[in-house]
Formats: structure tokens, sequence, C-alpha cells
């Protein structure tokens, strides 16, 4: 089939993007160790895929407090910036636009990642159900672990997370990105703020809607006033379940928060769409509330292939949609979409930690 519009051009902000088929942010664990730090074998990763409209990276921890996963690149020592500035370099060499996740993870998280063995923070001291952390255990076994028990955050720790989003913000873009994008999705902190079940406050970021999404608008207001709304993004998931996340209310939440989004002249808002994780398929009743409470460039992401991809652009709801597993079995994807052309299957196996096999060892269309 043709895919016409996933091709066209497409503005977001201030920044001209070459087509709308979005490279999603995608956890792979191979950030260069000791100290977390994106290293030339992330770079080639990344400039391998560089025909994408957006790269949008895999997900950063702003902290050392943020990590919830092994071997996960950071965004927060001056080695992790200069080691991003390699990657952005090199995938703008390239003709590629890129986008930093700004991530902390809150509950999910494990003492073996945090400091002195601390516990993990959280809106609330709720654990998790059935959520793991990739950790690195004593012996130097990796493994899944199931979260710990979390502590609350103080009142007054929060200006200081606020802080953490903003310099690293503001590393990213002296690294040289296109834009950043905070995550507020997948039940990690942010989101986990916006929850009804995570989030048990009785303070001013707990109990009703706009208190709950107090910290996230905080903090896109904080790195805006820094960096420009034009060159932030905002990752959302309504009625996701990850990270032991409540349906109820979430689409709600996250249309509130989209307006206020909106109000704000933010780049973009990114939509991480449930089903991929077990929750119910966001109907287009509800995308089109979505479009029409945000007037920014509105992207999905979520088992898309380009047939439904394409149909979402023309229905006018999307400015553009993102990709995950396809591009990680595919550095071409764009090509291969334009030529309809056969997918490379991705290797599950290879997904996180290792080296070169499965990640940068897939074959393009001209091999």
């Amino acid at each position: 089939m043709a895919i016409d519009k996933l091709l066209t051009p497409l503005t977001v902000g201030k920044t001209q993007l070459a087509n709308r088929i979005w490279m999603a942010p995608l956890t792979r664990s191979r950030a260069a160790q000791p100290g977390n730090v994106p290293a030339q074998l992330n770079a080639t990763y990344y400039t391998q895929r560089a025909s994408a409209g957006l790269i949008v990276t895999e997900a950063s921890q702003i902290s050392q407090q943020g990590q919830g996963y092994a071997w996960t690149p950071g965004i927060y020592t001056d080695e992790q910036e200069a080691g991003w500035k390699q990657v952005v370099e090199q995938v703008h060499a390239a003709g590629g636009k890129i986008s930093l996740q700004l991530w902390h993870v809150g509950r999910i998280s494990h003492h073996l990642h945090q400091v002195d063995g601390g516990a993990p923070v959280a809106p609330s001291a709720i654990k998790a159900q059935n959520s793991n952390s990739f950790v690195v255990l004593p012996d130097g076994t990796p493994a899944n672990q199931p979260t710990d028990t979390p502590r609350a955050l103080a009142l007054e720790e929060l200006p200081g997370i606020v802080a953490d989003y903003v310099a690293s913000a503001q590393r990213a873009i002296r690294a040289g990105f296109d834009f950043v994008e905070v995550h507020g999705a997948n039940g990690y902190l942010l989101n986990q703020f916006l929850d009804t079940g995570a989030n048990q406050r009785t303070d001013a970021y707990g109990g009703s809607l706009e208190n709950r999404a107090r910290l996230l608008l905080e903090v896109v207001d904080a790195i805006a006033a820094q960096i420009g709304a034009d060159r932030v993004g905002v990752r959302l998931s309504p009625q996701g379940v990850f990270g032991d996340m409540r349906v109820e209310g979430s689409g709600e939440t996250a249309l509130y928060v989209a307006k206020a989004l909106g109000q704000r002249g933010i780049a973009y808002l990114h939509i991480a769409e449930p089903d991929w994780a077990g929750g119910v398929a966001l109907t287009q009743a509800y995308r089109q509330q979505l479009r029409s409470a945000f007037g920014g460039a509105l992207v999905f992401c979520g088992g898309y292939d380009a047939e439904r991809a394409e149909a979402l652009l023309a229905s006018g709801v999307a400015d553009a949609v993102a990709f995950g597993r396809p591009f990680i079995a595919n550095p071409d994807l764009v090509a291969r979409y334009a030529k309809s052309a056969a997918l490379n299957t991705p290797d599950g196996s290879t997904f996180y930690g290792g080296a070169e096999v499965g990640y940068t060892d897939y074959p393009f269309l001209a091999d």
C-alpha cells in the first residue's frame, strides 16, 4: 500500500522533520560501564536509524535515584553528557533528528540501584505488584528482582526532583539534542503521581486530579523556562497497566494533562497505547478527544504497522506514529516502508543487554 502521509515532512516546534515515522524509546541496557555512559556502540545504533523522522532515545535516568534497570544510560554526569554528545553529533551528521527521553523510575527500582542501598522513592510507600527491576546481583549475575517497597517522598524533596529534571534537560540541550521528552508514562515516577492507586498523598500533590498532575506540570514548566516549550515533548500512557497502574480514571487524567500541556505550547505529546502491555486498547473516539485537547504534534505508539499508521494519519487524529520493535530489527525501516519491502524479524533474546548482536548487526536492504 502507499504510505504517502507517513513520508511527508512535519514541523514540530520550530524543527522540520523529514517524515512522520518516529523511532519509539526502547530500553536496550547497553550503556558502557562503569557510569552508565553512552558510547560508540550506542552512537552506531542510533545513527543507523537516523532516517526516522524523529528518534526518541531510550529512557535515560536523571539521577542515580531514578534508575531501575541495569546498564541504562544516564544524563546527570559530565561523562554521560559527553557520551550523548557523541551520539547526537553522529545522528545529525547522518541527517537525523533526536529527542532524549528523561526518566525517573520512582518505585520501579531496587535497593541495589539506590545510593547507599536505600529504598526507592515514590509518591506513597506502596509497593508495585507484579513488577520487576533488572539488577546486577552482588556476585555479578544479572537478574530480574521484585521491586522494593518504596519510601514516600517528603514534600520538601519535590523541588529537588524538579531540579534534577531541569539539570538533565539542560545537559541534553548542551549535548545537541533537538528535543527532550519528559517520561510521564508506563508506571514510572510522574505516572505514579498521576495514578490514584500509587498516589495516596494528602498534601498538594495528592487527591484531586489537579493535585496529582501538579508535579508533572511543574517539571514541564521548569524545563520549558530553561530550554523553551518548543523543545519539550511529554509521553503519557492512558489506560496503561504497566508498573501496577490503575486503568480507572487514567483516561480522564490524560485528557486533563493533554489540555494543560497544549496551553503551555509544548512541541509534542507522545501517547503510549496500552494494549502492548495487556491493557485495553484505546478507542478512536478517545484518540479524537486527545486531538481536541492538545494542539501540538500528537504522536501515537503501540503495535502499529505501516498500514494502520497511514490510516491513523489519514483520519486526522495523529501527526506521526512511533514504531518500536520494527526499528530494532530494521535500521532502514523508513526505506522498507516506502518500498513495501519485507521486514527483518526482531530477536527478543537480544533486546536487553549484550553488545553488537541483535543491536547493530541487523541487515539493511542494500545488504
